[in-house]
């Protein structure tokens, strides 16, 4: 891994979040009329972000964390069974620990992978068959779906009454890959009875997994975000001795600890931000540096992966101030000079732009070609066209729909999608990606290869997490009501003109699309040419956009976000907690 270049300070892309209707503005030469979308400052101050201290930066708790980790590896290797071990490493993912324990996980699961011919002992244990397929397939083990048949009828009925069972079938059928029909029945199956569960039994701790897993399954959430919430449940747990207080006191000093790195990140970006910003005279775009951090910070949590972190905070930032050029503030003329110049990537053409496009490029120019200068230093390896291309695509696709917007165009649904996941800002964010995130000793010429013929891959890693991040942005969208059909056309739209839908059933049918490409993602990360680091961030690129918008818009100063921001950057876990 490389380190982060000396410097001064050693989103992707949604749709207008606005206070109000856009109205006219006039530029800064008073010579053209402009959209403005009326943005809110953050509610991130940059002070506030400075400031933000924390007692765990202090080598005591560090050395009772190692301590405590000890503990927990001496559990692992005293569980005697396969089924305790499963439940463990189960544990171990959810507090978002795991991480400490690879080499103990791997050894557990080659064992439990060994053995999976003939399964389990327990082999009317739906729970075990269940948590065994999930934590397996997760791992990239292969396993078949098929297993499950054992608990239907002749008529391919479920016939199971074991609620805890059903939960575990449930999160399991999250890992499905196209043509497992099974895992969908199994789906369906699960999700009416314990529905119908929680309605009876709402105060009971199992209906509280329940209704967090009926919301988002585990396999579209990312452990460091939801490590708090399983921390407060395992600490009510602890009290009848069903989880340890020493793995529960790890997690939570764990989590804080590496919280002081997150907000170290934070300040870096934030610094950077406003340098950037006010410097640059950009504040014509959204004011967001939390929350384009938090994408960074959701894709790689890891202590080692700050520079990570970091630059694709001003990836996702960039994403956002030309997203908003796109949507917002450019004329069609300006915007069409501004693709060109993207897409010849030399400063001597950015003469023909006018003044806020030269700072915008400008900006852009010297931060990707920074980080691509580090990376030639460390391998030797040219990046620079890969990243030329990435945002000479984004910015074409913004053209493209920029076009559509002034010419009252709505696409069809086809016609949106081939657009739409690049404009989303997720090839970018991953092409990036792909080089920051790894060991740079070997750059993998098939992995670049596949990078370079993104758009000639339907099944492409790229490709689908970018479709799940659009067709979640835009059933948020919908969620919260955004129904603003003068906008750029969205899915919704262009499915309701194309075959007269109701909005309902454009909501259902792009949910089930978004389902069905998350097939698609699991098979292709499971044969996948890219090493794990990097289908690891892809699949979390996409759980991000679950997660951003689980309640609306997560990326436009959404409250359940913010809150959660606050949990996971701003306060440290106290001994017990009150996150439900």
């Amino acid at each position: 891994m490389i380190s982060p270049p000396q410097t001064k300070h050693s989103v992707l892309r949604v749709q207008c979040s606005t206070s109000s209707t856009p109205h006219f503005v006039s530029d800064q030469n008073n010579t053209t009329l402009r959209r403005s979308a009326n943005y809110q400052p953050s509610s991130w101050r940059y002070e506030h972000i400075q400031s933000i201290s924390s007692e765990y930066e202090k080598e005591s708790h560090a050395e009772e964390r190692d301590e405590l980790k000890e503990q927990v590896r001496m559990m692992i290797s005293q569980l005697t069974n396969d089924l305790e071990k499963l439940e463990f490493i189960d544990v171990l993912q959810k507090l978002g620990v795991s991480d400490h324990f690879v080499l103990e996980i791997k050894n557990v699961l080659q064992h439990v992978s060994a053995q999976s011919k003939h399964m389990l002992k327990a082999k009317n244990d739906l729970h075990t068959y269940a948590l065994q397929f999930r934590i397996l397939r997760q791992h990239g083990y292969d396993v078949s779906a098929e297993i499950f048949t054992s608990f239907q009828d002749e008529k391919r009925n479920f016939v199971w009454d074991d609620i805890k069972g059903m939960l575990s079938l449930y999160e399991a059928s999250f890992h499905s890959m196209e043509g497992e029909t099974i895992l969908e029945e199994a789906r369906d199956f699960c999700s009416i009875h314990l529905k119908q569960f929680v309605k009876e039994n709402k105060d009971s701790e199992i209906s509280i997994m329940i209704s967090h897993a009926l919301e988002l399954p585990l396999h579209w959430r990312i452990p460091r975000l939801e490590a708090p919430w399983f921390i407060d449940l395992f600490q009510r747990r602890s009290n009848n001795n069903d989880v340890s207080p020493a793995l529960i006191k790890f997690a939570r000093l764990d989590f804080n600890i590496l919280q002081v790195t997150h907000q170290q990140d934070l300040k870096y970006t934030s610094r950077w931000w406003k340098e950037i910003r006010d410097g640059q005279k950009l504040s014509f775009a959204r004011d967001m540096p939390t929350e384009n951090f938090f994408w960074g910070l959701g894709m790689a949590s890891q202590p080692e992966l700050s520079y990570f972190r970091r630059e694709m905070t001003k990836i996702t930032s960039f994403i956002t101030i030309i997203d908003d050029i796109y949507d917002v503030y450019g004329t069609l003329q300006e915007l069409e000079l501004f693709t060109h110049v993207v897409h010849r990537w030399d400063i001597e053409t950015m003469d023909i732009l006018p003044n806020y496009m030269k700072k915008c490029f400008l900006a852009l120019y010297n931060s990707v070609n920074e980080v691509a200068s580090a990376i030639f230093k460390h391998t030797g390896f040219d990046i620079i066209p890969y990243l030329k291309k990435a945002w000479g695509d984004l910015c074409q696709s913004y053209l493209i729909e920029a076009k559509w917007y002034y010419n009252g165009h709505v696409p069809s649904m086809q016609e949106y999608l081939e657009n739409s996941w690049i404009s989303v800002g997720g090839p970018v964010a991953l092409v990036q990606g792909y080089f920051l995130i790894q060991d740079y000793a070997i750059i993998r010429p098939q992995g670049v290869q596949y990078l370079q013929g993104q758009q000639e891959y339907p099944n492409n890693i790229i490709r689908l997490s970018s479709t799940i991040v659009r067709l979640a942005n835009d059933l948020a969208s919908y969620k919260i009501g955004d129904h603003n059909y003068d906008d750029v056309a969205k899915s919704l739209k262009c499915f309701m003109n194309e075959t007269g839908a109701s909005e309902e059933e454009a909501y259902e049918y792009v949910y089930t699309l978004m389902c069905q490409t998350w097939k698609k993602l699991n098979e292709a990360v499971h044969n996948s040419v890219f090493p794990p680091s990097f289908t690891e961030i892809a699949m979390n690129l996409a759980r991000m956009a679950q997660y951003m918008y689980q309640h609306g818009d997560g990326h436009g100063e959404d409250s359940h976000t913010n809150l959660r921001m606050i949990s996971l950057l701003d306060h440290p876990i106290p001994i017990t907690s009150t996150n439900y």
